[in-house]
């Protein structure tokens, strides 16, 4: 299905030419693809002739700089000048391992190998002339080589290493001259390895050699003197390739039937505003790099319009048999993206003032539309490594990842004729002007073994993995399940906090208004009052619960979980004296939620880093640490279970506790303080109540990094152990904390984790009915260390991300949810399970709020995964959150001013519920017993105002006393 859809958007594109500046549409069409699909990861497979490769240049690997009559290179001359610390002298030896370069190749699977060949090896002076048989016979026996594998070579005649004598004599490709030697150059390649070779890249990467080796000096050969010399660098470049490009077609196509081009590198560039000049901008950058090249060869035989305009005569000119003699000499388009200089550009002069970004989906869009559609061939693609990382490279790996998933949308979405993949390098090398300082490598090579010993990165074992299965096929996991949840399954939403009114906005108002029976008008009496109302205050009194719990009955869900605030309602720590006002009211809104048939999920404490919502004494005495406090809070659960439990029968006692900001010895506080409340409960409430009591933790899910390394299992589940058996491991499991835990410690000689003495081991142990968690995202973690990532020294973890991951901010993993599901099960046998919080984080001003759509239906999808097929007893899902008033950026409902405005996602969420899942398609509906009816009796209030009037009439004026409005929310719209 997804080949036909690639066919259909490539057959449209073809309707008609490409236009100049076709490419200017390419920002407009991304930013309307519907979000965050998009951004998804495409489960696919590339077409089947699709071309894996792997690549290296010569300077950067060979060695032997002067071995077997070798000529010196520019770059020979130029890691020994100014104050360049590294030369390519050995490299990575590659001239005496060609059977060690060979056994990597044939390992990583690649249909391909690129590989430069060294100029001034095969003529040490640049000119035939100097001819090096030896040399020659190098790339002979490596093309051999890759033929008997199966591998077909990829040849760049020119990777940046002229011959230092063409530069020492002639000025190197300053001069026309060049044009001339190099075509003859070529033609000697041509002659010679031709046969065997069907792609050949002339020159890798004009620009760097253009701009930075005689325009910045950045590379070889260094020159920075003259600001207008790189263009006239390009512009022998263009020549030279052109020309080359003609004597192969006329003199070796029709026998070798090979195809030529030059490697162009870019960046990609995104607007810093989204104005139409913005876009222009853009447009000329890309032209002042890619363009500069690309236009000449695939469009017109000149120069881009925006470079002509901004450089005028600093620009060279083309004649117009010069245009003929350019235009159409590529065969294909060679792209290089990447930690290339073209990329990173080392200024921002060529930015115009917007944004350098690392997109290889939409540059090759651009280079689809600008150039009228042409194959396109990824000749360098990845990203590197700092030096001292060796053969575990997450950086590396995710990268490459992501390029190649962004080559996979690009041809089944974009409909763009992607033919090739190049991963950069296969080895460790000399990285040009930062030496040794970065590795690219797929194999790390040990620079100070004699053999240079090469041994295969996590990169390459992926790389390895993708070329097996030709991309990402879709498995059975990645499947959306079909399905639906039990009938008593517990659909909720959860608020960390809900709006308390503490005086009662109905029955309030003593005014005294006089009414114009002529016109209507209402006018309020100054000086006068009605007599107080001689009645206690009732639930219905207050118009914030009403709001509130019409709120949640809209979304459709069946439990609503919230938090107390133990310190406001038993502000002197004493709960004797506790805030009867505010537990009056925590006590209707549980009333009124249960007449809604919305059963109350409470939480006792729930933790937040940024205050500790204990009661002022103990919060200013040692907070948890304090060794009262425990008990205060089974006092506190005591007080809450006896006034509110009549209404309330699922009970958090914490919330979240596990937090990384927590120490161990609050942590353990934290444990006695739940057991302590949890058996205040079992003991004294539940035959009464029948209610069920536990914590909830906050439970991320940790992947391990290289899920084909057992080395970082290890480390995944030690962050595990940690993070949620922490908490769990003595309540639902042994009664203590984690072995592993407490192994790991001790070898690192700590004493930072307390010991269960017997009687808190047996008082912690058991006290659970559910196991709670809170789940967002997901993490990877592995044990090697790069710099670039967040490391934790005490459990020797790298913390890193997937970046072909939706993240806002957090990344967005619906399997992760999964997984940790099945850990809970896999760790606590058939234990009830809740979600007791699940959401995203979004623009609070985006109400269509797309990504929170998908976030809730792929999450719950993975939940149905979880019931359905791997057994997991999940008794309850919850939303997060309900508003955003009381949850910024996670609501289900958005606020403008006073008026509350429901979200996209709130009708999607209640759309799941409504079906109780995702049911298959015509299959017999789920039959279950029928809800109990709302409460009896509410039609009595119904949506309008109720007034009692005291009337006085005298001359056509009615005075009335003691108004009673009976106040109705503006979004009420059913009987209460």
């Amino acid at each position: 299905m997804s080949n036909l859809i690639a066919l259909l958007t490539f057959l449209a594109f073809t309707s008609a030419a490409a236009k100049p500046n076709a490419g200017l549409k390419t920002w407009g069409r991304f930013s309307k693809l519907p979000y965050p699909g998009d951004k998804a990861f495409l489960y696919d497979t590339f077409p089947e002739d699709f071309m894996w490769a792997v690549g290296t240049a010569a300077y950067q690997v060979e060695g032997a700089f002067e071995k077997d009559g070798k000529g010196l290179s520019i770059w020979d001359t130029f890691t020994r000048g100014g104050n360049r610390m590294a030369t390519g002298d050995v490299g990575s030896d590659s001239y005496h391992n060609i059977h060690a370069d060979i056994r990597a190749i044939r390992k990583l699977g690649v249909s391909h190998y690129r590989f430069s060949l060294s100029w001034s090896r095969i003529f040490p002076n640049g000119t035939r002339g100097s001819y090096n048989e030896i040399g020659t016979n190098y790339y002979r026996t490596l093309i051999k080589r890759l033929k008997e594998n199966r591998v077909e070579p990829v040849v760049t005649l020119y990777h940046w290493d002229l011959p230092d004598h063409l530069q020492q004599s002639l000025g190197g490709w300053s001069n026309p001259e060049l044009v001339g030697i190099f075509k003859d150059y070529a033609d000697f390649c041509f002659h010679t390895f031709g046969d065997d070779v069907k792609y050949w890249i002339t020159i890798d990467n004009p620009f760097v050699v253009a701009r930075h080796g005689y325009g910045t000096g950045v590379v070889a050969p260094g020159i920075k003197n003259d600001p207008d010399l790189p263009f006239r660098v390009g512009h022998n470049l263009l020549k030279a390739h052109a020309a080359t490009w003609h004597h192969y077609d006329r003199h070796y196509r029709p026998r070798q039937h090979g195809q030529l081009s030059m490697a162009l590198a870019s960046h990609w560039i995104k607007p810093s505003r989204t104005r139409l000049e913005s876009l222009r901008e853009c447009q000329c950058s890309l032209d002042h790099v890619l363009g500069w090249f690309a236009r000449p060869l695939f469009t017109d035989g000149d120069y881009p319009p925006c470079m002509k305009a901004r450089l005028g005569s600093r620009l060279p000119s083309f004649t117009q048999e010069e245009k003929e003699q350019v235009k159409g000499t590529a065969d294909f388009f060679a792209l290089s993206h990447g930690a290339a200089l073209s990329f990173q550009l080392i200024n921002d002069s060529l930015k115009f003032g917007q944004q350098e970004d690392l997109d290889l989906r939409m540059l090759l869009y651009w280079v689809n539309a600008e150039y009228d559609r042409p194959p396109i061939f990824v000749v360098q693609s990845g990203w590197y490594v700092l030096g001292n990382t060796k053969t575990e490279d997450p950086k590396h790996m995710y990268y490459l990842k992501r390029f190649i998933a962004e080559a996979l949308k690009s041809i089944i979405i974009d409909g763009v004729n992607v033919i090739g993949y190049t991963a950069w390098s296969l080895i460790d090398g000399f990285e040009w002007h930062r030496e040794y300082g970065i590795r690219r490598g797929l194999y790390y090579v040990d620079f100070n073994t004699p053999d240079m010993k090469r041994e295969p990165k996590t990169s390459a074992t992926f790389y390895r993995n993708v070329i097996q299965r030709n991309g990402f096929p879709e498995l059975p996991e990645n499947r959306p399940a079909q399905g639906v949840f039990p009938c008593d399954f517990a659909w909720g939403v959860s608020a960390n906090s809900i709006q308390v009114e503490s005086t009662p906005s109905q029955f309030a108002d003593p005014s005294v208004y006089r009414w114009n029976t002529n016109n209507g008008e209402l006018m309020r009496l100054e000086g006068f009052s009605s007599p107080p109302l001689r009645r206690n205050a009732h639930c219905a009194d207050y118009a914030t619960i009403r709001q509130q719990v019409d709120e949640i009955r809209q979304v459709g869900v069946n439990h609503f979980h919230f938090s107390l605030n133990w310190s406001a309602l038993v502000p002197t720590g004493d709960v004797a004296h506790p805030n009867t006002t505010l537990l009056g009211y925590y006590r209707c809104f549980t009333r009124q939620l249960l007449q809604a048939n919305v059963t109350p999920v409470v939480t006792l404490w729930h933790h937040t880093w940024q205050r500790s919502s204990l009661p002022a004494p103990l919060d200013t005495a040692n907070k948890w640490l304090n060794r009262d406090t425990p008990k205060a809070f089974a006092d506190y659960a005591r007080l809450c279970y006896r006034e509110l439990g009549a209404h309330v029968k699922m009970w958090i006692t914490l919330n979240e506790p596990n937090d990384e900001m927590v120490s161990y010895q609050e942590g353990h506080q934290m444990l006695i303080a739940h057991a302590m409340a949890w058996h205040v409960y079992d003991d004294e409430f539940r035959h009464s109540q029948g209610g069920q009591v536990s914590l909830a933790l906050h439970m991320d899910w940790v992947e391990p990094a290289f899920s084909f390394s057992r080395e970082d299992v290890e480390p995944a589940k030690r962050v595990l152990d940690f993070f949620v058996g922490w908490f769990a491991e003595p309540i639902f499991g042994s009664g203590d904390y984690p072995l592993g835990m407490r192994s790991w410690l001790r070898q690192l000689n700590s004493l930072d984790l307390p010991v269960f003495n017997e009687k808190d081991r047996l008082l912690v142990k058991g006290t659970y009915d559910f196991f709670a968690i809170s789940h967002f995202s997901t993490k990877l973690v592995t044990h090697a260390k790069e710099d670039s990532y967040t490391y934790n020294v005490m459990l020797e973890v790298q913390h890193m991300i997937d970046t072909t991951w939706i993240t806002s901010p957090w990344p967005v993993v619906p399997w992760g949810l999964r997984k940790a599901l099945n850990w809970v099960k896999e760790h606590y046998s058939d234990v009830p399970v809740y979600v007791m919080a699940n959401g995203v984080q979004e623009d609070p001003a985006r109400f269509k709020d797309s990504l929170r759509v998908y976030y809730l239906y792929n999450y719950i999808n993975e939940a149905l995964k979880a019931y359905t097929l791997d057994g997991v007893n999940l008794k309850g899902y919850f939303a997060y959150a309900l508003s955003d008033q009381r949850d910024p950026g996670f609501g289900l409902y958005g606020q403008v001013h006073e008026e509350v405005i429901d979200k996209a996602s709130l009708s999607n969420y209640r759309n799941i519920i409504q079906h109780n899942g995702f049911p298959l398609q015509g299959a017999t509906p789920q039959q279950c017993p029928s809800l109990p009816q709302p409460c009896l009796g509410c039609h009595i209030l119904t949506k309008r105002p109720v007034v009692g009037f005291l009337t006085l009439v005298g001359s056509g004026v009615l005075i009335t006393l003691g108004l009673i409005i009976y106040y109705s929310s503006k979004r009420h719209k059913e009987c209460y």
